[in-house]
């Protein structure tokens, strides 16, 4: 057998292309020392590409261990998969398991937005899929710059094709998420795609090879071109316009494809064929094939020359990196094998053994005879770089404190505060975004209960005994920017209150970490203060973090994004009927507001639509109230006492006034005590407008005081087509409407709905 290993031992000094593969001059050195000699061509790829940020969390892991240090147990029992695996694994009672987890495409969707969101949807179903579970919904956290900025309408359509495509092809339910615009994500979008899977405790499956002479199994699409390099080194470098490495080739998805694989990978589960599997993400077949040999109890030999090509004219080294979707790879017992392909040619999914599992702890890679490939897998996916990099308190931050929103001038009279109403109703992020979610099938199944625009989305789980799941996912980047760790607080607190609302008790978080580059120490600060904050905060909470994914080198230029810890919450219900909608109902009802509203200006929605301002100190975080929130919310679903309820978040009780209005067309009147001003527009957390029938008023009332919670009567819905706060404004409904829904098909060139 002709060598290219042994060619590397006696070629110290070939030049090699270390660099443009995104390696760091130390980096390559330290390839050296590992393998005692250079690295052979296909080594290099792989090295490169799992030891880029996206993949080897070089930068984060140090700090990502205190997430490992939480309790892994849930207030329904210990995690049955946690950090680590594919994905997070909790256990919701009669028999059911359900997995879910949140990641990021954001570079590759602003290279090509379309491909990019859709590939982003397609790995993150594929990561469910490959722990057992039947995916079963998405959600999505989209972030793009200014609304009427030139290259917005480019992206935004992009990207919300991409996902709607790809979902809506795969009939998975697009329950909900979040539409953001900010100048600092001009230039580098977020595109954060949420997967749910639900499965029986028995059915999972993890990522390990084991079992000498069991078979190595890729199976689905056929490897092409697209997404050389793709996530892996597109997502671990600064974008610039410049540079082969900055610019590879997006992965192109193939929705029809996936569904095949999900429906002939989850018979294969069924059939009890699969010992071990990996689907395939960033870095391709150096990640499936290194991560499955690093986890499993033997080696592994492959032979790259076996794996289906739909471009014949690529090198080794370009297998190993490409990043084509909808595969996967499988162990499989030899005996099995058969029935295996059997299965795989039903469902019309190509495979083919490429390897199999040997004796030893080398991961072996043969190209047409000739060794490629001598590497100890752990190197490769789990031994890569650790930095610690420097950390800087940002000098800016005390000077942008201290400028407070608190201090800026306030609207003196009722017919001020109407038109503040209005112009925060018709803002970018405060306005109407059914053109979003109006793409999105969001009932396909049949299992889904809520869905946007409530404030957390369901699903049905178990038809026999209603047991249903309940998912939200938030950030607030300007509470962030001001004060990482109270900022990831209340991200975490917006994302449990609102699963909490619908009844469900939140049980545990994925995140999504999304930051500027890891080399500036300011950066660094953030990242480190935000993990803090969430740790604390999941600690008190009792929910763990299964699982998710950091995003760094978040720029644009010199200027990085606000700092997006975005929160996937998850939640349990025993029976969907239980569950509260948001919205007023039925005239006479009687609207009271759960929490006390304090002075908490800076970083809201009203200093910024207002004011153009972002200063301050955001608002004061309080866990144990939560707590008791959430504890109150499950009691009162149980009962079914309350009509509806929505979560007060950015632009306060003005706008969940106004969002409960719009949702079924009834008026409102309100009175507020002390100022209104504040009453409308502080953004204190905690804090839930709730509907109630005027007969369970005095039960609504002793609930809150069982549970310690401040409870404001404010007034009633109205049969009138008015929001009223009596003795300031009353606004009629339309009008409302119009300008609510008025901003996105208008940036568009869409004419807006009942124009």
């Amino acid at each position: 057998m002709a060598d290219t290993v042994t060619h590397a031992q006696v070629t110290p000094s070939t030049s090699q292309p270390w660099a443009e593969l995104g390696l760091k001059a130390d980096e390559y050195e330290n390839i050296r020392a590992i393998l005692r000699r250079r690295p052979t061509a296909c080594e290099l790829a792989m090295y490169s590409v799992m030891w880029s940020e996206h993949c080897s969390y070089k930068s984060s892991k140090l700090h990502l261990k205190q997430f490992s240090e939480l309790p892994q147990t849930t207030p329904r029992g210990p995690l049955l998969a946690g950090i680590g695996e594919n994905a997070g694994v909790v256990d919701v009672g009669h028999g059911w398991a359900v997995t879910f987890k949140i990641e990021s495409h954001n570079h590759p969707s602003y290279v090509e937005p379309y491909q990019g969101a859709a590939t982003g949807v397609g790995g993150i179903v594929r990561d469910i899929l490959a722990m057992g579970a039947r995916p079963v919904a998405v959600m999505d956290s989209l972030r793009f710059g200014p609304l009427d900025a030139p290259d917005t309408a480019r992206v935004m359509t992009g990207v919300v094709a991409g996902v709607s495509g790809y979902g809506n092809c795969l009939g998975l339910p697009n329950l909900g998420g979040e539409v953001v615009f900010d100048r600092s994500y001009a230039g580098n979008p977020l595109v954060n795609a949420l997967c749910v899977g639900v499965m029986r405790h028995d059915d999972i499956h993890l990522a390990h090879a084991s079992g000498v002479g069991n078979k190595v199994i890729l199976y689905g699409a056929t490897t092409g071109g697209d997404g050389i390099g793709g996530a892996s080194v597109l997502a671990s470098e600064t974008f610039e316009a410049s540079g082969p490495t900055k610019r590879p080739s997006v992965q192109v998805g193939d929705p029809f494809m996936e569904k095949l694989l999900i429906e002939c990978t989850l018979e294969l589960f069924a059939a009890g064929l699969i010992t071990g599997i990996q689907d395939f993400g960033a870095a391709g077949l150096s990640c499936a094939t290194s991560e499955l040999a690093s986890a499993g109890s033997g080696g592994m030999h492959v032979r790259l020359d076996a794996v289906p090509l739909r471009d014949p004219t690529l090198a080794p080294e370009e297998i190993l990196m490409s990043e084509s979707q909808e595969r996967m790879m499988a162990v499989v017992r030899p005996q099995d094998v058969p029935m295996f392909m059997a299965i795989c040619a039903k469902w019309d999914v190509l495979a083919t053994v490429v390897g199999e599992v040997i004796e030893g702890d080398r991961l072996l890679i043969d190209w047409h005879g000739e060794r490629v490939v001598d590497v100890d897998p752990r190197t490769v996916a789990h031994e890569g770089p650790t930095y610690d990099r420097p950390i800087v308190r940002p000098h800016w931050i005390d000077r942008v404190r201290a400028a407070r929103a608190e201090d800026l001038p306030r609207p003196q009279s009722g017919a001020q505060l109407a038109e503040q109403l209005m112009r925060l109703l018709g803002s970018p992020n405060l306005c109407d975004v059914s053109w979003v979610t109006d793409q999105y099938d969001r009932f396909v199944r049949g299992n889904s209960i809520l869905a946007q625009p409530e404030d957390a989305g369901m699903l049905r789980i178990d038809q026999a005994s209603g047991l249903g799941v309940a998912l939200s996912t938030d950030c607030n980047a300007r509470f962030t920017y001001l004060d990482p760790y109270r900022g990831a607080q209340l991200s975490l607190l917006e994302a449990y209150r609102n699963v909490a609302i619908t009844g469900a008790e939140p049980v545990a978080v994925t995140d999504c970490l999304n930051f500027g580059s890891p080399e500036d120490p300011e950066v660094m600060w953030q990242f480190v203060e935000a993990i803090r904050g969430l740790v604390d905060g999941c600690r008190a909470l009792g929910t763990p973090v299964t699982g998710g994914n950091v995003s760094f080198y978040n720029k644009t230029g010199d200027q990085a994004i606000l700092p997006t810890p975005t929160i996937g919450m998850l939640g349990v219900i025993d029976n969907v009927a239980w569950r509260i909608k948001s919205g007023f109902v039925k005239a006479g009802h009687a609207v009271y507001l759960l929490g006390r509203t304090r002075e908490e200006l800076s970083g809201s929605a009203w200093a910024e639509v207002v004011h153009g301002h972002l200063g301050g100190e955001p608002p004061a975080v309080d866990l144990e109230q939560h707590r008791r929130l959430a504890s109150f919310f499950v009691a009162a679903a149980r009962r079914q006492l309350l009509v509806s309820a929505h979560d007060l978040s950015d632009g306060g009780l003005a706008i969940a006034l106004a969002e409960s209005c719009l949702r079924h067309g009834l008026g409102v009147e309100v009175a507020l005590p002390g100022d209104p001003f504040l009453n409308l527009f502080s953004e204190t957390s905690g804090r839930v407008l709730v509907s109630v029938e005027p007969s369970d008023e005095i039960e609504l009332i002793k609930l809150a005081n069982e549970h310690d919670l401040k409870l404001s009567r404010l007034g009633q819905v109205s049969p009138s087509d008015e929001l009223t706060v009596e003795g300031q404004f009353s606004i009629r409904l339309p009008a409302l409407r119009r300008n609510w829904q008025a901003p996105i098909p208008a940036v568009l060139g869409l004419v807006p709905p009942g124009a």
